[in-house]
């Protein structure tokens, strides 16, 4: 099957029929291409998704007050509903097995000084088990403990780029800022995968922040981690008894839709993750259908290959050729141009894949990061050498059957 014979034969017939191998050729590229290229979108996809939700914890319910739209327990439509100190309280005392942690936020805006510099910032007035919920990681200096909660201190921890914006290249651990009129000083500098936009946020304790308006004990949402052991239906059974037990407190109607809202983060994952991988299942199939019509397209053109030799095979059996022979010499010209341009498609969908990455493909198009893995590319184009054999191997066996006086009789 190796024989140098066998492998000049192969050659002589690619040379003089460039044409049609080169477009038995760019059929395969193609399939490898488009089949690299879509995957690879499928994956920058799903990573899109990955990013979104990996950027926090995934085993946390985040719990927002809002306005409600139904009459109930003689109170009025409309009626806002707010969050206190004693909510969290209340809310480890009767879940306290399935709570990890639980902290509030408080969201404001403001602008941030320091000597001749500033700009505004989001400061978020917070507990210690914010840093675990938003998978904050710092660089220096420490997170807001429970202690600078009990005393209110005036403490904040800042995220890199209000270091690099304010401070330039200066260390701000020690230093003091100016928040809305009120002095902190940094205790911490924190990064976060989140990007650039969650690293301008500073984190409070949110009992500051309480003292800064007032000394209330209002609180905006609340932030819970519930134990990862009670699984992903535990979770949903925690959520639907914390919902009621927070309308029951709040005096808020089972039939309204409104004046609380649970996100469950771990649903939203998990729903989100379904649906990008039933979409990359789609794109696979679609895929999967170009390299079937690229085998299509090997078996019609090697149909033509044989019934364009039927002499030439016809004189090689009449000179003592076998059907082995005349098969394997088929075959192996199928399987090299397969081969061949086979993975010149693979390298080419790959080097496209890397060449698009960039701000613009995730922002415009939500694919991030887009491509393949190098054993997925290898396996789909071995297989198509594969399915292109067992193409070729149909009209191969068929030629090995024609009779010579058969074969030197065809025009």
């Amino acid at each position: 099957m190796f024989s140098r014979d066998v492998w000049k034969e192969i050659f002589e017939a690619i040379q003089k029929n460039k044409l049609r191998t080169f477009l038995t050729g760019f059929t395969v590229a193609l399939g490898i291409f488009i089949f690299v290229t879509l995957f690879g979108m499928g994956n920058g996809l799903n990573n899109t998704f990955m990013k979104f939700f990996g950027d926090d914890a995934t085993n946390i319910f985040r719990i927002y007050p809002s306005e409600t739209t139904i009459p109930f327990g003689g109170y009025k439509a409309k009626r806002r509903i707010e969050f206190d100190n004693g909510d969290l309280d209340d809310i480890i005392e009767e879940f306290g097995p399935l709570v990890d942690y639980i902290t509030p936020s408080i969201r404001r805006g403001g602008l941030v000084t320091y000597k001749d510099k500033s700009d505004n910032y989001t400061t978020m007035g917070v507990g210690p088990g914010m840093q675990f919920a938003e998978k904050t990681i710092m660089m220096k200096g420490r997170y807001i403990s429970t202690r600078d909660i009990r005393e209110k201190a005036k403490y904040a921890v800042i995220g890199r780029m209000v270091e690099k914006d304010i401070f330039g290249g200066q260390d701000a651990l020690g230093e003091y800022i100016d928040v809305a009129g009120s002095a902190f000083k940094v205790i911490g500098v924190f990064q976060d995968d989140g990007g650039d936009n969650e690293e301008r946020n500073i984190f409070i304790p949110f009992t500051t922040r309480q003292l800064l308006e007032g000394n209330n004990d209002k609180i905006g949402q609340i932030t819970l981690a519930f134990n990862e052991a009670i699984g992903y239906d535990g979770a949903l059974r925690f959520e639907k008894n914390l919902e009621q037990y927070i309308r029951k407190k709040k005096i808020i109607s089972p039939k309204d839709p409104r004046g609380i809202f649970i996100e469950n983060v771990a649903e939203n994952l998990k729903r989100n993750q379904q649906f990008a991988g039933v979409l990359q299942i789609i794109i696979a199939a679609i895929a999967f259908v170009v390299i079937i019509s690229g085998v299509i397209g090997i078996s019609n053109i090697m149909v033509f290959v044989v019934k364009e030799r039927t002499k030439e095979i016809g004189i090689r059996k009449a000179m003592g050729a076998t059907p082995k022979t005349i098969i394997s010499s088929i075959l192996l010209e199928s399987i090299f141009i397969t081969a061949l341009f086979g993975f010149v498609g693979m390298v080419l969908g790959i080097v496209t894949l890397n060449s698009i990455q960039g701000k613009v493909l995730e922002d415009d198009y939500f694919i991030t990061n887009p491509g393949i893995d190098s054993g997925m590319a290898i396996f789909v184009t071995i297989l198509l050498i594969i399915c292109g054999t067992l193409a070729a191997y149909v009209p191969a066996r068929k030629a090995s059957r024609i009779k010579p006086i058969v074969a030197l009789r065809d025009d």
